[in-house]
C-alpha cells in the first residue's frame, strides 16, 4: 500500500511507517502545491497531510485512488469533510495526545502576555534596557484573577487545571453545555450560557473551540468590546476564530492590555496589523511542539493507517 507523507514527521514515525508500507516522504519539507496534492489523490492509497495542507474539494477530486486521509493533527478544518465523504474517502485525526502540550503553550502565552515578557526580551536584546526600576514593564498578577475559557474540552480543562491549581486563578467557562460536574467541582468552575457575559467577567480569555464556519470570527469587534477593559486574549485553537483587525484595534486603543497568539488564519502569514504592536505575543504555531507529543501524534496517525490496511475500524475516524 502506497502512502504519501506531505511534510517531515519525527524520524521515529517515518521509520515505523517505512517498515510497514511503501512510503514517499517529503525530504525537502516544502509545502506541496494544490496541484501536487490533487495528483497524489490518484497515485497513492493513503494521504497523510498536516494543518498546513489545504485538502479542499478540488484536491479530493484530483484522483480516485486515495481511500484514507490520515491527518497529522487533531484539527481538521483544513479538510473538506463533505467532499471526502462524497468521494468515499475516510478521514482520521490524532486526538488526545496533544492535550498537555497545547495547554502548556496556552499558559506560556498567558504568562508572557501578563508579565510583558515579549516586550522585555525585545528591549533587552535591542540594548534598550537601562536597568531595574520600580515602574518598569508593570504587568498583571494571576492569583485571584478570572480565567474565562471559550469551550470546555480536553485542552481547556487541562489549561484550567494548570491555572487554578498552579496559579490560584478562578475558572469560568462558556460552551454548548455544562462540563462534567466532577470537573466543575474540582475547578470551582462557573458556567456562563452566554459568551458576552463570560467575556465581560474574565480577566483572561482563552479560546478552545474548533475552527470552521461555525466559529469563524467568533471573537469579532463586538465580542472584543464585551471583554473587560484591561483584560487579555489567548488563542491556541484556530486563527480564523478571531478578527485580527478588530483585535489590533482593541490592543492599540488599550481596551485590551495584551494578547497571546499561537495560530493565524492563513499560516504562515501573520496578520500585518499585529506585527507593530508591543502588547501581543506571537508564537509560530508551537502548541504541540515537544518531541514526545509530535511522536505520539505520528504513531496515532500510523495506527489509523494500519487499521485501514487491515480492514479494521478506524480508531480516530472523523468522516
Amino acid at each position: 500500500m502506497r502512502v504519501l507523507v506531505t511534510r517531515r514527521w519525527p524520524v521515529e514515525v517515518e521509520r515505523a511507517l517505512g517498515e510497514r508500507f511503501d512510503v514517499v516522504l517529503n525530504a525537502g519539507d516544502r509545502p506541496l502545491s494544490q496541484a501536487e496534492l490533487a495528483r497524489a489523490m490518484g497515485e497513492f492509497d493513503v494521504l497523510c497531510p498536516t494543518v498546513s495542507d489545504k485538502i479542499d474539494a478540488a484536491v479530493i477530486a484530483g484522483g480516485h485512488k486515495v481511500r484514507l486521509i490520515a491527518n497529522y493533527g487533531v484539527g481538521f478544518d483544513h479538510i473538506d469533510l463533505a467532499a471526502a465523504k462524497a468521494a468515499s474517502v475516510a478521514v482520521t485525526n490524532t486526538p488526545g495526545v496533544l492535550t498537555d502540550a497545547t495547554a502548556d503553550i496556552a499558559l506560556t502565552l498567558l504568562l508572557m502576555a501578563a508579565r510583558r515578557a515579549g516586550e522585555g526580551e525585545r528591549e533587552l536584546r535591542d540594548g534598550r534596557w537601562s536597568g531595574w526600576r520600580p515602574t518598569h514593564l508593570i504587568g498583571s498578577a494571576l492569583m485571584g484573577k478570572t480565567l474565562g475559557l471559550v469551550g470546555m474540552g480536553r485542552i481547556a480543562i487541562a489549561t484550567a487545571r494548570r491555572a487554578h491549581h498552579g496559579f490560584g486563578m478562578k475558572i469560568s467557562y462558556y460552551g454548548r453545555r455544562e462540563c462534567d460536574p466532577a470537573v466543575a467541582a474540582e475547578l470551582k468552575a462557573e458556567f456562563f450560557p452566554e459568551l458576552a457575559s463570560l467575556l465581560g467577567a474574565s480577566d483572561f480569555v482563552s479560546l478552545h473551540v474548533p475552527g470552521g464556519a461555525e466559529t469563524a470570527n467568533l471573537i469579532d469587534a463586538a465580542a472584543l468590546a464585551a471583554m473587560k477593559p484591561g483584560s487579555y486574549l489567548i488563542n491556541t485553537a484556530r486563527g480564523g476564530i478571531v478578527n485580527h483587525t478588530a483585535l489590533a484595534d482593541a490592543l492599540d486603543r488599550g481596551h485590551l492590555a495584551g494578547a497571546g497568539l499561537d495560530v493565524y488564519p492563513h499560516e504562515p502569514q501573520v496578520p500585518g496589523v499585529l506585527l507593530g504592536l508591543e502588547n501581543v505575543v506571537l508564537l509560530p504555531h508551537l502548541g504541540s511542539a515537544n518531541a514526545e507529543t509530535r511522536i505520539a501524534m505520528g504513531m496515532k496517525a500510523l495506527a489509523n493507517v494500519e487499521a485501514f490496511a487491515a480492514g479494521e475500524p478506524l480508531p480516530d475516524r472523523v468522516a
